[in-house]
Parts: structure tokens; sequence; C-alpha cells
């Protein structure tokens, strides 16, 4: 799987909230709160599912593996969604590693791992 993914019982702003929270233990900050649904209806598109992607980033993190390899960019800052599908919030990501293995370097792979235990670790105390 290229994703990880959780369900919660909160609501998708509760969840938007405490996952703000989580991550900010970990020293990631939100970049970007982008709010699909909302932007889609003020583009004059009917769109009903509510879909909020956040921007996630560790700057100390950032600048490691920036320096490390520049491609990398391509896949920073880290993402993660938070949606409703059948009544249901989830809080999903794209994992680090599926997408730093395209770069074939076993350090970033080790620092990636890193980020996604720590990413994903924040994701199930917010789906408790």
């Amino acid at each position: 799987m290229f994703h990880y993914t959780v369900e919660t019982s909160k609501t998708l702003d509760e969840a938007v909230e405490a996952l703000q929270a989580e991550l900010k233990e970990e020293k990631f900050g939100v970049l970007w709160d982008f709010n699909v649904k909302d932007t889609l209806q003020s583009k004059g598109f009917d769109f009903d599912t509510t879909y909020r992607i956040l921007e996630v980033c560790n700057p100390g993190e950032a600048k490691a593996i920036l320096e490390k390899n520049p491609l990398a960019s391509y896949f920073l800052p880290c993402k993660v969604v938070v949606y409703e599908q059948e009544g249901q919030t989830k809080i999903g990501m794209p994992k680090p590693t599926a997408l730093i293995g395209f770069l074939e370097d076993a350090e970033l792979n080790d620092q990636a791992k890193d980020i996604e235990e720590r990413m994903a670790a924040c994701m199930d105390k917010v789906a408790q």
C-alpha cells in the first residue's frame, strides 16, 4: 500500500484540530490547510464531499533530506488528508517511505521511515 489511513469517530473538524496538536508535539507544523470543497464551490463547481488537505513539515527533517537529495523536494511537504466517506471521518497520508523509495537511497529511506512512523503515531492517537 502506498498510503496509511485510519478512521475516527471524531468529526472532520475535530480530527483536524486534534491532528494539528499531535503533529505539533512531534515538531511538525501545518503549513497549509486546503479545504477542497470550499475551493471548488467558490469556483462554481458543485462538490459536496469535504476534504481537508494539510501540508505538513518538520523544518529540521526537511533541511536534512533536501541537503541529501534535492529531488526529495518533489515529495515535500508531506500531505495528510482528512475527509468524510460514507459517514466516517478518515485520516490518511501517502507513506513517506513509498515516495522516497523512488530515490533509491538507503539513508533517505531510514529518515522517511522515522518520519512515517511518527506521523502514523499522531494519526493513530487522533483515531482513538
